[in-house]
């Protein structure tokens, strides 16, 4: 039974996309949408506890085999990235019922909700499949439908925006399908576990050695890592406010998760640390620690500021990948959750504030937080939880992170790790004193009838969706286990060793 519910995860968005795109009233294209997203947490929720012990979930499409036919094999890993990907698309779906009448067109509505859809659809195919050209073709589909959904936002920024994002997310993807061509020439196989299973066969060849170089540049571009991130702020900062908060926390997300598949599952651990990438990524992600943190505190624009932190935060998750330990690998996985959490909650609080204020520009907003209390005492939480304070999702992260770069002995992480989290107090007291300390002045609405604030407050809705996320920051800050222990069991998967110290919180 469960191995039909895998199947489910992808045919549920696929079939109602097109369907969802023939209408135009927005609360039928949004009801459908809702009906999507809850479906696809269930299903994941349901897989995830089946599988969390560490059982596999193996589905072969049309009956065909694998290495022949396309295999999703489901273990804890790609069941918890599909349920961080299902909850944020439930979230955020509960946001776009009235951020969406706001930001998009009318005669985009339909288009607009059959594209989020196939972007779920895209992401969460990538997480389940086992054959690495089909994860190629779940790449794309997520990556063209997240190119048309920022494309939509009424600036004319979006439209440049999207088409940035559009060159260099092809050019990504050109260089994974490369290779992945490179690959199949030397094994005659796509399958992944196949691959992995008969590499000492072929591993000496050049067509390896070249096809895996092109298939990280690929990925490391989809993924922002430092320095291919230049896509990512121009992408998040303009596009329609629901689009930041969807794939603020779970494109890269996924995309880093698929890095993850390839390192640990295609090619052996032995034959890339040959390579020297360990230390590649280790200095790259400090790098983006410290770089990504000082651009963040150089915005003057509150969606492009959590933009650049977002580079920040993936040079967390790259840290921990590099570390190669237990406690290291595990804040990585970690992360990939509490970043989704933390980047979808302060995106929620920016459409809010864009919503009520037209604007998201920091010296536009001065004195704000006073008129939305609640609103602004949300995006504090999710502040204090990118920051790292104890009691918060972000310290759990850092924690980890910093003990495993203690025990060996990585001084520069820990020197990275200092720096990132001072920047961040930075940039999240910037955000603070331009919202509430500043004095205050009568705000500019635009396209409402009176200057009085109170026209433009912000549905229930929008207030809902945010401190589900802010709530989130708090609970999985003080309550570890669930997250920790998932994340624990899927860094022994993938290094194939038993638990070395850490506990949870």
């Amino acid at each position: 039974m469960i191995e039909q519910l895998t199947i489910l995860l992808v045919v549920i968005p696929l079939v109602l996309a097109p369907i969802t795109a023939l209408f135009k009233s927005h609360k039928i294209v949004w009801s459908v949408t809702l009906f999507v997203s809850v479906s696809c947490l269930i299903l994941s929720s349901i897989i995830l506890i089946d599988v969390i012990d560490g059982k596999h979930v193996i589905y072969e499409l049309g009956g065909w085999r694998p290495p022949w036919g396309i295999e999703y094999k489901i273990d804890s890993l790609n069941a918890f990235i599909a349920l961080i990907v299902s909850a944020i698309a439930c979230v955020a779906t509960i946001f776009a019922l009235q951020s969406v009448p706001r930001e998009i067109s009318k005669t985009n509505f339909g288009y607009f909700y059959a594209s989020f859809q196939l972007c779920l659809l895209g992401l969460l195919g990538i997480a389940l499949t086992g054959d690495i050209f089909n994860l190629f073709v779940f790449l794309e589909i997520s990556s063209l439908s997240s190119y048309a959904l920022i494309s939509m936002g009424r600036s004319r920024k979006a439209l440049t925006a999207a088409f940035s994002y559009l060159v260099l997310g092809t050019i990504g993807a050109t260089f994974f399908l490369i290779g992945v061509g490179f690959l199949y020439a030397a094994s005659g196989s796509l399958n992944i576990a196949d691959i992995a299973a008969r590499f000492s066969e072929f591993e000496d060849m050049q067509l390896v050695m070249t096809g895996f170089i092109f298939i990280i540049l690929g990925l490391g571009l989809k993924a922002a890592i430092f320095p291919m991130h230049s896509w990512l702020p121009n992408a998040y900062s303009h596009a329609p406010s629901v689009v930041s908060i969807f794939l603020s926390a779970t494109a890269t997300k996924v995309s880093l998760y698929a890095l993850l598949r390839v390192l640990f599952d295609l090619y052996p651990l032995a034959y890339w640390q040959a390579f020297l990438l360990p230390q590649i990524l280790l200095v790259l992600g400090c790098v983006a620690v410290i770089y990504g943190s000082y651009r963040a505190w150089q915005q003057i624009e509150l969606k492009r500021l959590l933009a650049f932190s977002s580079v920040a935060q993936v040079g967390y998750i790259v840290i921990g990948i590099s570390l190669l330990n237990n406690d290291g690998l595990t804040a990585a996985v970690m992360h990939l959750f509490n970043h989704a959490i933390i980047k979808a909650t302060l995106f929620m609080g920016a459409g809010i504030i864009l919503f009520r204020a037209n604007t998201t520009m920091l010296s536009e907003l001065r004195g704000f937080g006073g008129s939305m209390p609640w609103t602004f005492a949300a995006i504090c939480l999710a502040g204090l939880s990118l920051i790292g304070v104890p009691g918060t999702v972000g310290f759990v992260t850092k924690w980890y992170l910093l003990s495993s770069a203690v025990s060996e002995g990585k001084w520069i992480v820990v020197a990275a790790i200092v720096i990132g989290s001072v920047l961040a107090i930075a940039y999240v007291w910037k955000i603070v004193e331009a919202m509430y300390f500043n004095s205050k002045r009568k705000m500019v609405i635009q396209n409402v009838r009176s200057g009085d604030i109170r026209v433009a407050k912000a549905p229930m809705s929008l207030s809902i969706a945010l401190w589900i996320g802010a709530i989130a920051c708090l609970y999985f800050g003080l309550y570890t286990e669930i997250p920790y222990q998932s994340a624990q069991s899927i860094a022994e998967a993938l290094l194939n060793t038993p638990a070395i110290g850490g506990s949870g919180l």
